[in-house]
């Protein structure tokens, strides 16, 4: 039961991950835009995917985090009312929806590789 209970906890916290870490995307340094949203999901997701992994010892239910991060990017993408889009943008951002899915996921998918 307990697994089961920090399983639903890491899962929302992939989707809380997905949340926090596309409204930092567009963060800037100046006039140089940086990933930092992006960044930070990624090593949380990784994090969140370990933690999964050692709670419940299996590959499947390790991805959980993961798959609820990936969902709510999907969701992300779609366009909301009024034509309100969380991914976009002028320059670089045209691609953010790309720089978050590959610096998002890609932490979290090579600790999943990993694991035996």
């Amino acid at each position: 039961m307990r697994e089961r209970v920090v399983l639903a906890l890491l899962a929302l916290d992939g989707v809380l991950s997905a949340i926090a870490g596309a409204l930092l995307l567009p963060f800037h340094a100046g006039i140089i835009p940086l990933p930092v949203g992006a960044i930070g999901s990624g090593l949380l997701n990784a994090a969140l995917v370990w933690a999964a992994g050692e709670c419940s010892g299996s590959k499947r239910l390790a991805a959980l985090p993961l798959w609820t991060w990936l969902a709510t990017t999907a969701v992300f993408t779609l366009g909301g009312p009024g034509g309100d889009v969380v991914f976009g943008g002028p320059g670089v951002m045209a691609y953010s929806a790309v720089i978050f899915l590959l610096l998002g996921a890609l932490p979290p998918a090579l600790v999943l590789r990993r694991m035996v």
